[in-house]
């Protein structure tokens, strides 16, 4: 009885979050837009990030609806041995998954493609009106994707009490968010570039001049993947969590023939969607107008409301103080990641001034001194995680057995209990640059442009934090899917009389040999994705020349003369569709393919090299893009020679690098480690039954 009014709870909550999401696009849509130019490039902006998401989840739908039928016949057994309604319910679970993950990149693109505009007019009337512009625009998604995700979990746990049928949900959610998160990545990137090395490395024009046929395409391009990408993929994030902290929660409230920590995860979740709501609501700017200041501000705030209220709740309700402990730990590692994240990549500290002076000396030493601090900034957020883990084990480690490895699935729900905070500022970021390009293109003046410029540099340095963010999460949620695995696989192992397993020892020639394909998977599904920028680039490339070269004075801004937009989002969607499906399924097979072949104690070092390797290059790949990105800029603000100067080109590109790392593949990576995490537990009976060795 008790359960279900928690249940009702979380539900409230997540109603609320829809109320107030629709109060904020309320309050966005009724800010002044009177400016003919920027309401028509918003309109093509809109239309081509809608053309894409429709084309992108046509191809994802068969997808889905082949896995649909596959989970139908053979989980969580075969449809002729076990039970129909077993399967169908898993079946409509992972549907559910993916349905509410596009539903989420959907609201996305709806509140940004109207933020952007009225950010870029709202900046007229200053800095602070422009910047509450952007973050509610962010808010709108960020609540909205975080109480579905909630929402979803709790309905789909509410209805079938089955851990199994969670994880199906979970695997709904991450296999969407894998495609849409690297389409959008491709299509995103395949603009930028091409729009920085024909634009500002060529010819020597602003990054968003019109002329440029690439850059409605770029604008298009930051929704589809830093708006509509990054929400499915958090959207992942969150519920992964959550079904990792049920799925071994049910196991030890069924020992214990009680709810209590199933109880406790609920209401943790819910009360971190309350947090943001009121976070989200106190969000201004103060006094010194700094953009930065007052995001970091606004997460600081709801990190500790989040701390404080589940305090109160744990001591209302009786819950263990120290799985308390175990998420309040997670939840300030996120923060020391994001701390580490900006240090690393804000344009106001010493990384991005040492990357901009070597730029000065040429792009190789651009390229150089990035990487370098790329691998530095590593360190702290890797020590984070490990101490978490650790931290979390050792505390639950004496409640009894099973307790500990819940103490490390609790530390990420801790972690990401603040995540509708961390959307709102991570979708501010994109929603900012369409509205810096926006103001340009409408010949706003100069005075808007530095304004629309704070913004942005602000944008991309939370992006870096909030990337930083989710990449942690990921980690401390694959670590306690590990877990899920392991009671996934002993529950099958008693059910069919067979030896159950306590762990992977690395000197089992099956888990090393799993640990080694586990680790290289991450490399080779990134190497498969940035090129697949490059070559949609190159196209991209050439067809800006041809139109420079063909259309009759477009390179010298001729009154009248409009390059052809269209093909350039074309030449994007098409590509970015070709390409965003091989390398999601590569990862797939070679972890189907090392189950049947070494088993789950080979599926165990698998997840395990997975685990490390993918969150050792999705770190430095963000972090060295954020710190390429914020160095180009730092010199555009007037530094090394500016605007122009070769300095200016060598960051150009290293920028150029950097964008693939940065929001092709390093974000990509964390929900690739989640997919073949959820793979391996669902797919865990036949691994034990049915591998070669």
């Amino acid at each position: 009885m008790m359960l279900r009014y928690f249940f009702l709870g979380a539900a409230g909550i997540a109603i609320l979050s829809f109320l107030f999401a629709a109060w904020l696009y309320r309050f966005i849509k009724q800010l002044p837009a009177s400016n003919e130019t920027i309401a028509s490039i918003g309109a093509l902006i809109r239309d081509g990030a809608n053309t894409f998401l429709k084309k992108e989840y046509f191809v994802l739908a068969k997808f889905a609806g082949a896995a649909c039928l596959l989970i139908f016949l053979f989980l969580p057994t075969p449809v002729w041995r076990g039970s129909v309604i077993n399967n169908l319910s898993m079946s409509l679970a992972y549907l559910a998954g993916t349905c509410i993950s596009a539903l989420a990149g959907k609201i996305g693109i709806f509140a940004a493609t109207t933020a952007n505009i009225k950010t870029a007019e709202s900046a007229q009337t200053g800095i602070r009106n422009s910047f509450l512009a952007g973050f509610r625009g962010g808010a709108v998604m960020g609540l909205a994707v975080v109480g579905a995700s909630l929402l979803g979990t709790v309905l789909v746990y509410a209805i079938t009490r089955d851990g199994t049928a969670l994880l199906g949900f979970s695997f709904g959610a991450s296999s969407l968010a894998l495609f849409a998160k690297a389409g959008g990545g491709i299509f995103t990137k395949t603009a930028d570039i091409s729009a920085d090395l024909t634009g500002k490395v060529e010819l020597g024009i602003p990054e968003d001049d019109p002329r440029n046929p690439a850059v409605i395409a770029d604008n298009v391009g930051d929704n589809v993947g830093d708006v509509a990408g990054m929400g499915a993929d958090l959207f992942d994030s969150h519920v992964a969590s959550m079904a990792a902290a049920l799925v071994l929660a049910t196991a030890l409230d069924a020992s214990a023939n009680r709810k209590i920590n199933v109880i406790m995860v609920i209401c943790y979740a819910a009360l971190g969607l309350l947090s943001s709501l009121i976070g989200v609501g106190l969000a201004r700017m103060n006094k010194n107008d700094n953009p930065t200041a007052a995001l970091n501000f606004s997460t600081y705030v709801t990190t500790g409301i989040f701390c404080l209220l589940t305090a109160v709740a744990t001591y209302l309700f009786d819950f263990e103080w120290r799985i308390w402990g175990a998420s309040i730990i997670g939840l300030f590692v996120g923060v020391i990641i994001g701390i580490a994240s900006d240090y690393f990549t804000n344009d106001l500290r010493k990384p991005v001034h040492l990357v901009a002076k070597a730029s000065s000396a040429g792009p190789a030493f651009t390229i150089l001194s990035g990487i370098s601090y790329g691998f530095f900034s590593i360190l702290p957020s890797m020590t984070g995680i490990a101490f978490s883990a650790l931290i979390a084990y050792k505390l639950c480690e004496p409640l009894g057995s099973g307790y500990a490895m819940f103490g490390i699935a609790m530390a990420a729900v801790g972690m990401l209990s603040i995540v509708g905070m961390i959307i709102s500022n991570d979708a501010y970021g994109p929603i900012v640059d369409n509205a810096r390009g926006l103001a340009e293109m409408g010949n706003l003046g100069d005075d808007i442009l530095r304004v629309t410029d704070e913004l942005d540099s602000a944008g991309n340095t939370v992006k870096a934090v909030t990337k930083g963010f989710a990449i942690g999460a990921a980690g401390l949620t694959v670590i306690a899917l590990l877990g899920a695995f392991l009671s996934e696989v002993n529950t099958a192992a008693a059910e069919h009389g067979l030896p159950g397993i306590d762990g992977f020892d690395i000197m089992n020639p099956s888990v090393f040999f799993g640990l080694l394909i586990g680790a290289a998977v991450p490399a080779i599904f990134s190497a498969m994705l940035m090129l697949g920028v490059d070559r949609n680039a190159q196209r991209m490339v050439d067809e800006i020349h041809r139109q420079f070269r063909e259309i009759e004075g477009l390179s010298e801004g001729k009154p009248g003369v409009v390059p052809e937009y269209e093909r350039c989002i074309e030449i994007a969607t098409a590509g970015a569709l070709r390409e965003l499906v091989p390398a999601g399924l590569a990862a797939i097979a070679a972890t189907i393919a090392v189950g049947f072949i070494g088993g789950v104690n080979a599926i165990g070092g698998f997840l395990t090299g997975n685990i490390v390797s993918g969150l050792l290059l999705a770190l430095f790949m963000s972090n060295a893009g954020g710190l390429w990105d914020n160095a180009k800029k730092y010199i555009e603000a007037g530094a090394h020679g500016g605007k122009g100067s070769e300095t200016h080109k060598a960051a150009v590109v290293g920028d150029t690098v950097g964008d693939p790392f940065k929001d092709t593949a390093g974000p990509s990576i964390n929900t690739q480690i989640t997919v073949v995490s959820l793979i391996a537990s669902l797919l865990s009976v036949f691994f034990l039954l049915y591998s070669i060795f």
